[in-house]
């Protein structure tokens, strides 16, 4: 067990690994040298700095320093020019917050290279815009012609609201970016409808059986689908979902932090630790309980304490993740395989889930990014199916607990054959059957002879022996649909459904032959058995229910009085 342990992790970090390595090779190039202008804004014309007039007073660009301004320029000086193939449209893509509002000029030059500005000074024309992930946000501006080495662009930054605080450039062409975006859009949308429809069919499920496993896990996949929509910028731009536009980075932390409160309460319940870790259940809900302090926590940002929640949030997010997979591994050693699909999801799902966090704290997104654009929600995917997997075995183990609960409550234990409640539950159905389909019902009920001298001779085992023997050569001469049950002691009832007196009479008495002919040994001599069998059938006595009992018991004690070993049916009474 120990070697399979250490073959899992080798496994883990062999994902891990190549998604970490990839995290950092992705990470692209500067297309261009950013300066800040130090003018303040008011004295500041859009004529003035496209011309150039005002580059000297420009300096190197930190966001920090710039957002002390509003608006504030930017001069962007291409590095390496930047040239599409025939027929393609080149343009600029400035990545930002949504509350970066931005104008993008080219510099103002003559033809024979002076600086030159008449009349109004327009920007470049904004082609389109696209969601990227942290809630930040791409302006895609065409270039009138491909950029050379050196060429300056200008860009006006007027900042309106608060969110991502995030701004960078780069170069592409305008069908290249314009496809990523719509292969990025159709991956989280395709990964954030499979989450919520697995949630919503859990829900659903649950007002049938109730289970509150299934409201875990619908409380799970759905805060991981919004996660996903709101992390990935997506659910910005779609209806409903964009009224969560002014909460910012709170639209997925608050999900995030949600979601880790039903992975603790789903793990426990999952797991079954109530039952065979009672303290590390509780564990669990003292991690639900911070969880869902952190996602209140999130207030403690506009007072200046975003970063003592994220470090605690990173902290009690990478905890317990560990600490989860351990304990589902644990649990899965001792036998339950639901747990054992849980492992397999929270594995693959954490696995991605931290390579996608390296990768964003080392570099932004690019549009070839696997991990980030298809790794991250189709692991959330995945997960979702896998879990559902361990749901339903735990939903079947379950069932077949309770099924194998019943039949016990139904049986006999030393026989193994219906007890005397369900015998008589059984007999009060087929009559209300036989009575709607005008068909008749017939019953046997058999005594073994001398069994209380059995006992007294041979001891109890050897009359429970009996007992159990004479089980199966009745069951022998039974259709389907017939029915066996000890009424009590060495009594036994059959029902024999849709039988009339005439056809129950062969069928006793070949009970009665086979039942004469066992020898049960093991207990010195070998134990001869026999059997009295009284038959009542309505169709000749007119009665059902239990009076047909009533009637097989009096027939049971003539045939006793007659010698015993034989049939005695019942008569009808004299009017």
């Amino acid at each position: 067990m120990r070697a399979k342990f250490v073959r899992w992790l080798i496994s883990l970090t062999a994902i891990l690994f190549p998604l970490y390595a990839s995290a950092q090779s992705a990470v692209p190039a500067a297309a261009f040298d950013v300066t800040l202008l130090t003018a303040a804004p008011a004295d500041v014309s859009v004529q003035s700095v496209v011309s150039g007039a005002r580059d000297s007073s420009f300096e190197p660009y930190r966001l920090r320093q710039a957002r002390q301004k509003n608006p504030f320029w930017l001069r962007l000086e291409s590095k390496a020019g930047f040239a599409t193939a025939s027929g393609s449209t080149p343009v600029v893509i400035a990545r930002k917050g949504r509350h970066f509002q931005i104008d993008l000029y080219p510099a103002a030059v003559s033809a024979s290279g002076a600086a030159e500005v008449t009349g109004e000074v327009k920007p470049l024309a904004l082609a389109a815009t696209r969601p990227t992930f942290r809630g930040a946000h791409d302006a895609i501006f065409v270039l009138p012609s491909n950029l050379t080495p050196g060429q300056v662009l200008y860009a006006r930054v007027n900042v309106v609201g608060n969110g991502s605080e995030e701004l960078a450039f780069s170069t592409g062409a305008l069908n290249d970016v314009l496809l990523h975006g719509i292969e990025h859009t159709r991956m989280i949308t395709l990964a954030f409808g499979a989450l919520m429809a697995m949630a919503l069919t859990s829900l659903l499920i649950w007002f049938v059986l109730s289970d509150r496993l299934l409201i875990y896990y619908a409380v799970l996949f759905s805060m991981q689908a919004l996660y996903i929509a709101f992390f990935s910028g997506q659910g910005f731009d779609w209806p409903v979902l964009s009224l969560a536009l002014p909460l910012t980075s709170h639209a997925w932390n608050v999900p995030a932090a949600i979601s880790g409160a039903a992975a603790c309460v789903f793990v426990r319940e999952i797991a079954d630790l109530k039952r065979f870790w009672p303290r590390v259940y509780s564990i669990f809900g003292w991690l639900a309980v911070s969880f869902l302090v952190l996602a209140f926590a999130n207030v403690g940002r506009h007072f200046g304490l975003g970063g003592i929640v994220a470090a605690i949030g990173n902290i009690l997010f990478l905890g317990s993740a560990v600490f989860t997979l351990v304990v589902a591994f644990m649990a899965w050693r001792r036998g339950g395989r639901a747990a054992g699909f849980f492992l397999i999801a929270w594995g693959l799902l954490e696995a991605f889930t931290i390579a996608a966090a390296i990768r964003l704290l080392t570099s932004d997104a690019t549009d070839s990014d696997f991990l980030l654009h298809t790794g991250l929600p189709m692991s959330m995917a995945a997960a979702a199916i896998l879990v559902a997997l361990g749901v339903a075995d735990r939903l079947r183990e379950q069932r077949r607990a309770l099924t194998e609960a019943e039949r016990r409550a139904e049986t006999d234990p030393l026989t193994g054959v219906l007890n005397r409640r369900s015998l008589i539950e059984r007999l009060e159905a087929a009559c209300m059957r036989a009575q709607a389909r005008e068909l008749p019902v017939a019953l046997l009920f058999i005594d073994l002879d001398h069994f209380k001298q059995i006992n007294d001779s041979y001891g109890h085992l050897a009359g429970d022996a009996c007992l159990h023997s004479i089980v199966a050569p009745i069951q022998a001469e039974l259709r389907q649909s017939d029915v066996i049950g000890r009424y009590g002691g060495e009594e036994f009832i059959v029902i024999l459904s849709s039988a009339s007196a005439a056809a129950a009479h062969p069928i006793a008495e070949r009970i009665r032959e086979r039942v004469a002919a066992i020898r049960v040994e093991g207990f010195g001599t070998p134990i001869r058995v026999t059997c009295s069998i009284g038959v009542a059938a309505s169709d000749t006595l007119g009665v059902w229910g239990k009076h047909l009992i009533a009637r097989a018991d009096e027939a049971v004690y003539a045939a006793k009085r007659s010698g015993r070993n034989r049939v005695q049916m019942a008569e009808a009474l004299a009017a």
